[in-house]
């Protein structure tokens, strides 16, 4: 029995993790969860979202799966997402883009996978106040975490038998900051000859991408553009509540539904637990747990080529429950 961290968030996440929970359950997982809270709930207590528990939780396990965190627009509190990375060296994203038997999109076939460096660029939150009119945000790249990135998503393609990294970058404006970046990745691709590695100006590679999206493998982004682009790739499948996310260090794993905590439905049993469920299996897979990765995965892929139990943002009219409960007598 391997232990891991459950972080079931606020909003809808506690009925996603419960979702997960169940369905491991019912598939004999070898997974003991040991539960622990963060999220807008925890804030009257410990004046954050987040106590340094939860991190330690996680140190202790070395694996958690992390339900979706409301974040303030604007004010309030940093980013949970981001303090875990940072704080857990979490330098690596992984996102992976397929598209779901039963589920009709304008594309068909996708399979792309998006890797995101998860620790550097404008997401290290290093702002100020120049003056009371002018707010200014440092954008920092860093040769070390490139090189890594780089390694880590010729390692992913290899294993994964890719073919090609795409780099997205705007080097052309940002000559220093994006400029070291693909001279750091450039060098690190060239030592893998099973690799074709190209660039792209990152505009131009959202273009393509919306136009031609077969013709991209694994596409590794700075933070900011990572962010953004692999948001872009779910909509090509159906959108973020279906989608898995991991963030990997060399240390720790955190995997997580990458969708945002949905208040105005939290409670009401309508939430899609399938984003958070293909995070679940990106950790199984992680714990080598391969053969209960799989038959969950082909549990969820029947329910939505039957197309009879889809909750609402599919099409269709199933509860949470309901759509667990398919997912478990497919199992």
């Amino acid at each position: 029995m391997k232990k891991v961290t459950l972080i079931p968030g606020d909003g809808i996440g506690p009925e996603v993790s419960e979702a997960v929970v169940k369905i491991f359950h019912a598939a004999n997982a070898p997974i003991e969860f040991e539960k622990v809270e963060a999220g807008s709930h925890m804030i009257e207590t410990y004046g954050a979202p987040i106590h340094t528990s939860v991190i330690e939780a996680i140190k202790k396990n070395k694996v958690a799966l992390k339900g979706p965190i409301t974040t303030p627009i604007g004010k309030g509190f940093k980013s949970v997402n981001v303090t875990l990375r940072q704080a857990l060296k979490l330098y690596a994203n992984l996102r992976p883009v397929k598209s779901i038997p039963g589920i009709k999109t304008r594309y068909e076939n996708i399979d792309l996978i998006i890797v995101r460096e998860n620790t550097e660029d404008l997401y290290m939150g290093i702002e100020s106040m120049v003056d009371k009119n002018t707010a200014e945000s440092t954008k920092r790249i860093t040769r070390v975490g490139s090189e890594k990135i780089a390694k880590f998503a010729c390692e992913i393609a290899t294993k994964q038998k890719r073919k090609k990294i795409t780099s997205g970058h705007k080097a052309n404006i940002m000559k220093l900051a994006d400029g070291l970046f693909i001279s750091s990745t450039k060098k690190i691709c060239s030592q893998y000859e099973n690799i074709q590695y190209e660039e792209q100006i990152i505009d131009a590679l959202c273009m393509n991408l919306v136009m031609k999206p077969e013709a991209f493998d694994v596409i590794l982004l700075p933070n900011l553009y990572g962010d953004i682009v692999s948001d872009l790739c779910a909509g090509f499948v159906g959108g973020l509540g279906l989608i898995p996310s991991g963030n990997l260090g060399d240390d720790y794993a955190l995997f997580e539904a990458v969708h945002g905590s949905a208040p105005d439905i939290a409670g009401q049993n309508l939430a899609n637990p399938t984003a958070l469920l293909q995070s679940s299996i990106m950790m199984l897979r992680h714990l080598e747990e391969y053969e209960i990765a799989d038959q969950i995965e082909n549990a969820i892929f029947a329910v939505y080529k039957e197309g009879q139990i889809l909750t609402r943002d599919i099409g269709g009219t199933a509860s949470t429950t309901e759509f667990t409960q398919a997912v478990i007598d497919h199992l």
